[in-house]
């Protein structure tokens, strides 16, 4: 039987990321995904347009849907923007007993549009964050949780890491995408921290990144996979989509990752 992985998070009008980019990414890892849609945005590989919030009453009338009825594995949290959409997602998933949660803490887009409310930080922190088996900030995210300076380097993310588990998370992985050289993640957990550790790949096609190395990491767990084992599978399939994200060539801006680029005959994507 396929295992089934949800994401809950904002809709990407452009396809590249949000619901559409896990929705994908879970289909590529061979995972039935279901959704709740959180928010709507009118967005493209330019930036973000518009935001609009779904009714947190919805969303909570989503979650009851799919959870009382799908036996799902993992789940994926991607952008909630507003503080009453985020409760109403932390006491949904407490009254399901949902398991196997990853949070992505997305607050600013590839484009640099911002795609958080300010107040809703503090919720997402003391609510939210505590419910997640991992949470998958970048380096910026993760110093406006841990409420400090972006890191400059591994140390630094490894001390905002285990900041961020003083104030009830579990394990945090701070996405090292911004630093010089190659692509470093860093677990920091229980015991000693983890490096993930994959060569840079140049290429303007990063839109949906965060979401799409979430949602694998949520689809591997779905399988069954330890935590580990769970991040290097995940990072390893990102890194196959960014290097063939330029077989796509969508949208003049950021382009998104090629999701399906180990299922898609070649020459039949231009």
């Amino acid at each position: 039987m396929i295992p089934i992985a949800v994401t809950i998070a904002g809709s990407d009008s452009g396809g590249g990321a949000g619901i559409q980019a896990d929705l994908k990414t879970f289909s590529a890892l061979e995972v039935y995904g279901a959704s709740v849609i959180a928010a709507l945005t009118a967005q493209n590989t330019l930036g973000v347009t518009g935001v609009m919030d779904v009714p947190p009453e919805f969303v909570t009338q989503q979650i009851d849907a799919v959870y009382s009825d799908l036996d799902v594995a993992a789940t994926k949290i991607g952008m909630l923007s507003d503080p009453a959409t985020i409760r109403a997602v932390a006491a949904g998933l407490k009254a399901h007993r949902a398991r196997n949660i990853v949070l992505d803490p997305v607050m600013v887009a590839t484009s640099g549009d911002p795609l958080l409310k300010p107040e809703a930080v503090k919720v997402i922190r003391e609510e939210l964050m505590p419910l997640a088996d991992l949470v998958t900030p970048n380096m910026h995210e993760a110093a406006v949780l841990a409420g400090g300076e972006v890191a400059g380097n591994i140390d630094g993310m490894i001390l905002q890491g285990r900041t961020l588990l003083r104030a009830g998370a579990k394990t945090v992985l701070v996405k090292g995408g911004h630093l010089d050289g190659d692509a470093v993640d860093v677990l920091v957990g229980a015991g000693e921290p983890r490096l993930f550790s994959a060569p840079r790949i140049e290429t303007s096609n990063t839109h949906g990144t965060g979401c799409t190395l979430s949602s694998a990491i949520a689809a591997r767990l779905a399988h069954g996979d330890a935590l580990e084992d769970a991040i290097a599978a995940a990072k390893s399939y990102l890194s196959g989509a960014l290097a063939a994200s330029g077989e796509l060539h969508v949208g003049s801006g950021h382009g998104p990752v090629h999701h399906f680029h180990a299922l898609w005959k070649k020459g039949k994507t231009s």
